[in-house]
């Protein structure tokens, strides 16, 4: 799967382990060195739904990037709705499209949207916005 990277800001919480669901390969390969960069423990480029949910049943992701129009399914969306079947607590979700209106209320409330093409950084906070920092972040932050 992907490569691991130590890169972190012992402040900032942990991304963790990291799908990314996007079938622009050159797209998807700046969302992974971005990630990478970031600190990502993990990263599983999938370009297809159905790589998808492979991915989500041979690890526990993090947090999921979802690009919203897929090669093999124009509502790559309904992914999302399978997201919170993975386990608790569910993985975050940071939706990735250039048609942020086709996404259904319902669902773009699962998650920040980011409409393409979009600032990586944007991407990093978005994604560490909906973290929970870990054990000692968070002892730290009670201690201060």
């Amino acid at each position: 799967m992907g490569r691991t990277s130590n890169r972190n800001d012992a402040s900032e919480p942990r991304l963790g382990r990291i799908v990314v669901v996007e079938d622009d390969a050159i797209f998807a390969l700046a969302i992974e060195d971005t990630l990478r960069a970031a600190g990502a423990r993990e990263v599983v480029l999938c370009p297809t739904a159905a790589c998808a949910v492979t991915a989500f049943g041979a690890m526990r992701p993090d947090g999921v990037v979802l690009d919203i129009h897929l090669a093999d399914s124009d509502e790559g969306w309904e992914l999302a709705e399978l997201i919170p079947l993975i386990g608790a607590p569910p993985p975050r979700i940071v939706f990735s499209t250039g048609m942020p209106d086709a996404i259904p209320e319902r669902i773009a409330a699962l998650g920040p949207v980011l409409t393409k093409p979009y600032d990586p950084a944007e991407l990093v906070r978005a994604l560490r916005a909906n973290s929970r920092p870990g054990l000692l972040a968070r002892i730290r932050s009670t201690l201060r």
